[in-house]
């Protein structure tokens, strides 16, 4: 048997960490734009090879596959799979740069599972092994609730699907242009307590303004003011976000990724080679 999931990638324009012991009820709030370009996970299970394979673009990524290993071990603590199977990630945008991709390869992991070996788990159910998955090894605190869901996403209470809640920006459809300069080990920001303190007060009352003006534009406004006031955004990050900001609704740093991204109504830039999507309002979805 065998199984397509897409999941769509997100950025973060804003956040505050909540901490908790409970790793489902740990994530953060704040806001961010989904996209759709993101992962899209191939699953084939076999009977006669019990092995766990995972490629990543076609390859063997031992140092990216991490996500999927983790997720599949959260799984098999609910129950031993007598199946072997193949896990596929053909992943669309850069890794490490502030797209939400290892939450989306942990989605995309679980949701097919789930189906195939018949684990008999609800979405959230499903879904919150993979976010567990994301906490504990500090890839992501929010990027995964916003993936099943779409469009311009507004965390208001933290946790995996099921007890975080979310809310969305009503907009026209829009779209996303980013350009990246590398990666951020995102473990490195937010299990770092001077790097947290900083973002949690930084953060601190933003959602009641984007709530109080629930636009497009003042969501890049918070999120700009945040990447400033965070100290997260390098100079030559700011060198692309203030010439995408003459260009665009609006502009900003992803979080936590070394990469610009802006909404525009057009997909025109003056910037060579970005990358240029549009707003997926869907959410995670199998093919």
């Amino acid at each position: 048997m065998q199984c397509s999931i897409f999941v769509p990638s997100h950025i973060t324009g804003f956040f505050q960490i909540l901490e908790n012991q409970n790793p489902l009820k740990k994530g953060s709030r704040g806001a961010g734009v989904v996209m759709d370009k993101g992962v899209l996970t191939r699953i084939k299970t076999s009977k006669i090879d019990q092995k766990i394979n995972v490629k990543i673009n076609g390859e063997q990524d031992s140092f990216n596959d991490s996500i999927t290993r983790k997720t599949v071990e959260l799984l098999q603590e609910r129950g031993s799979f007598d199946e072997g199977f193949k896990i596929e990630h053909e992943i669309h945008l850069p890794i490490g740069c502030g797209f939400g991709t290892s939450a989306a390869c942990a989605l995309g992991t679980v949701l097919g599972l789930n189906y195939l070996l018949n684990l008999n788990m609800t979405f959230n159910q499903a879904s919150g092994v993979a976010h567990q998955a994301e906490v504990e090894l500090g890839t992501g605190l929010g990027d995964l609730i916003a993936e099943t869901s779409g469009g311009i996403v507004i965390r208001l209470k933290e946790g995996a699907p099921g007890f975080g809640r979310i809310d969305k920006i009503n907009c026209e459809p829009l779209f996303v242009i980013s350009k990246t300069l590398g990666d951020i080990d995102t473990s490195s920001i937010i299990q770092d307590p001077l790097h947290q303190k900083r973002i949690n007060q930084t953060g601190e009352g933003m959602l009641k303004k984007l709530l109080a003006e629930p636009t497009p534009q003042n969501f890049m406004s918070l999120s700009y003011k945040f990447a400033q006031k965070t100290s997260l955004m390098s100079r030559e990050v700011k060198e692309l976000v203030d010439i995408l900001n003459d260009e665009t609704i609006g502009a900003s740093m992803a979080m936590l990724g070394n990469t610009a991204f802006a909404l525009s109504r057009t997909p025109d830039t003056s910037l060579e080679n970005t990358i240029v999507s549009k707003i997926d309002f869907c959410g995670s979805r199998f093919l």
